[in-house]
This record gives C-alpha cells, structure tokens and sequence, in this order.
C-alpha cells in the first residue's frame, strides 16, 4: 500500500487559470463516473437510465432504504448529485446509484466479467515488442524442461 503525505494547503488567490483547471478537472470527473438522468419505479423495481440510453432494474424489496416507500414517495424519487444519487428530499433519502448496483451479486459478476475481458484486451508496448518479436522467430517459444 502506497502512503501519500499530505501537502500543507496554502490559500491562493483565484485566477483564471485555476478556474481553467477546475472545469477541465470536472469535465473529467464528469465522463467517468456514474451518470443516470432518470429513475422511474416498474413493476416493484426502480428503473435507473443512464447518459448513453442503457439502463438497469433494481427491484426495490432488495434496498431497506425504500422500506415504508408508497407509489406517490417513488414518484418523488429524482437523480441528484451529478447523476450519481438516487434522492427524496422530503423522505431525506439519498442513495448511491453504484452502491445499489454494487450490492446486487449478479450485476457485480456481469461487472467483474466485462472488466476482466476488456483488461484481457490491453497490451503495453513491452508486450506488443515481445510478442513481435517472437513472430520474427516463427511464434511463442517452447518452454523448456516443463514436463507435460
């Protein structure tokens, strides 16, 4: 485990410049997280919509949070923090989106799969070198010594 020590901050004045590193630092936040722009309730199951047109069903019996929730209360459920919460203000309900997801075991292996497959995909210039490399000398080496 990597330790960081913390920089003692120092107040500064705030320019342009910073302002400029703010909103490219939140245009970056902004695309990789989370975002949902609606949730609507079907059928006992929340339908959370995301940016890109996909979606999900969370079945509502699953979340104690929603415990004592009548139709009307998921009517006045709405997506709050940037897209990354599910909110009733007047409830004083606020949800993660990701943590919902997190606790449903067959969203996490789906999750767990296509990561895997698209990490399996990567290669870094030292494997793309070696695997030319062995091409030029008719493909992947025999081990040695292994018995089978």
């Amino acid at each position: 485990m990597k330790t960081v020590k913390a920089k003692m901050q120092v107040d500064r004045p705030v320019t342009e410049t910073l302002l400029d590193e703010a909103i490219e630092r939140g245009q970056v936040r902004h695309t990789c997280a989370v975002q949902a722009t609606t949730v609507t309730l079907l059928d006992s199951c929340l339908v959370v919509r995301f940016e890109d047109g996909s979606g999900v069903l969370l079945p509502v019996k699953r979340y104690p949070e929603f415990a004592g929730f009548k139709a009307e209360d998921f009517a006045g459920l709405k997506v709050g923090f940037s897209g990354t919460a599910l909110c009733h203000d007047t409830r004083d309900v606020h949800v993660s989106i990701a943590g919902m997801i997190s606790a449903s075991e067959s969203l996490m292996t789906v999750a767990a799969s296509v990561i895997a497959s698209r990490n399996g995909r990567q290669s870094s210039a030292a494997k793309a070198e070696a695997a030319r490399a062995n091409g030029k000398k008719g493909g992947r080496p025999r081990k040695v010594g292994v018995a089978l």
